[in-house]
């Protein structure tokens, strides 16, 4: 179990002064001038050796993302940009960052930007966060008070400066360029890759695009040196995570953990275990509500990292635990995703647009098992057309629970359909 002096997160719950004068008490700011002084190689080599991917849920190593931006300038600005959108269904990690410790947030894009050369940065936040955003722009204008931002910034002798870009609340906008799209004042459309962002990003010019969660981590792990932040969680999965854990457990909360805790661990620990035991446990969507879930015989046996969840054929994503037991509707818990994705979808690719419908339609009636065991089949196969055929990853973030439901949970949709011929539903279908 992580203990608390190498929790990151000081302020999580709210319990201390969110300020800059409670950040600073809590060792937050300290010495940032001089971590920049060591120059953008030495920033980006000790990011690289602190072996922390992405917390947007992709999972790909930050420093080597850094270090794609080009080291001279050709004339044009570099920008950085953090993604704010938390939009994920089941997903409020950057939320609590954001509204108790601000100032994580902020001393990250500096140390950020200057290691991708870059005197800009904007956070793009979810529109659904007014208070949140609210508490960070105060934390940004003490900020520029205080000279940590702005000309010579915290006297490192590098100038950035710090703006917040509000999004209208559409979940497409979390694509990292839907969301360079919508910061331009455009519609949050996503764009064909390559370029990519490092070469041509924001207004044409190069950018990075990282989560909240993987920049606030940077001065933190810069300050205490890259072995400190490797001694946790298993090789290639390093370092201390934000979990979400909601749903069926009896105290749901988030909770700054080691990488490749044990599942089970995770939920007695913090969430004083499953409602009605572990025997009631049903599925659990480990990552976010675009992650494909897992039965409680294969969850109860999780290790809750990028690679092990990949090799069971699902994924950590933003470590968004979503638990079900055995009163949930699993068929209808899925549907109601589908609903999601094709709500949300920009309609911009058929095979999205068209396909995120379909899918919905079908989930609808197996819910109520009006349909034929071969469409379960049908329905798999449309996935696929929709997997990996798409701009941006709406396609597969809307394949996937699909998919991981038929791939555990065929069985109860096929009884529920023989229900149905017996006309004997009304006792399988939860209402």
């Amino acid at each position: 179990m992580l203990k608390d002096q190498d929790r990151i997160f000081t302020n999580l719950y709210g319990m201390h002064d969110r300020s800059l004068k409670g950040a600073r008490a809590r060792g937050h700011w300290d010495g940032t001038g001089k971590i920049i002084k060591n120059g953008r190689d030495w920033v980006v080599d000790q990011m690289k050796a602190s072996g922390l991917r992405g917390r947007g849920g992709a999972g790909f190593p930050t420093g080597l993302k850094w270090s794609f931006m080009p080291k001279e300038s050709d004339g044009r600005p570099s920008y950085l940009v953090v993604n704010a959108d938390e939009s994920e269904p089941g997903t409020c990690k950057d939320r609590e960052i954001m509204r108790h410790d601000p100032h994580t947030l902020i001393e990250g894009c500096l140390i950020a930007g200057f290691a991708m050369g870059a005197h800009t940065g904007y956070i793009y936040i979810r529109g659904e966060f007014i208070r949140e955003r609210e508490a960070l722009q105060a934390a940004i204008d003490e900020a520029y008070d205080a000279g940590l931002l702005g000309a010579n910034a915290a006297k490192s002798g590098w100038d950035f400066d710090l703006y917040l870009a509000h999004g209208a609340g559409a979940y497409i906008c979390g694509e990292e360029t839907a969301l360079l799209e919508s910061i331009e004042g455009k519609k949050g459309l996503p764009r064909m890759k390559p370029p990519f962002p490092a070469g041509a990003g924001l207004y044409g010019c190069p950018t990075t695009v990282n989560n909240v969660e993987s920049i606030a981590v940077a001065p933190t792990i810069l300050r205490r040196g890259p072995d400190w932040f490797t001694s946790f969680g298993r090789p290639n999965n390093a370092g201390t995570k934000l979990f979400a854990i909601s749903g069926h457990v009896n105290n749901p909360c988030v909770v700054e953990e080691a990488m490749s805790i044990p599942f089970q661990e995770l939920i007695e620990k913090h969430c004083g275990g499953i409602r009605g035991g572990w025997d009631n446990l049903k599925a659990v969507i480990p990552g976010g509500a675009s992650v494909p879930l897992l039965p409680a015989s294969i969850a109860r046996e999780a290790i809750m990292d990028f690679d092990w969840l990949r090799d069971q054929k699902s994924g950590l994503g933003t470590a968004a635990v979503i638990v079900m037991d055995q009163s949930t509707d699993v068929i209808k818990a899925i549907w109601r995703l589908s609903k999601f994705y094709k709500h949300e979808s920009c309609g911009q690719c058929t095979p999205c647009r068209e396909g995120t419908g379909w899918m919905m339609r079908v989930m609808e009636r197996l819910i109520r098992g009006e349909a034929e065991v071969e469409e379960i089949d049908t329905l798999l196969d449309v996935t696929k057309q929709v997997e990996g055929h798409t701009i941006c990853a709406l396609g597969d973030a809307a394949a996937w629970p699909v998919q991981g439901l038929i791939r555990h949970f065929r069985d109860e949709i096929e009884d529920r359909i023989k229900a149905k011929r017996k006309g004997g539903v009304s006792a399988v279908a939860a209402e």
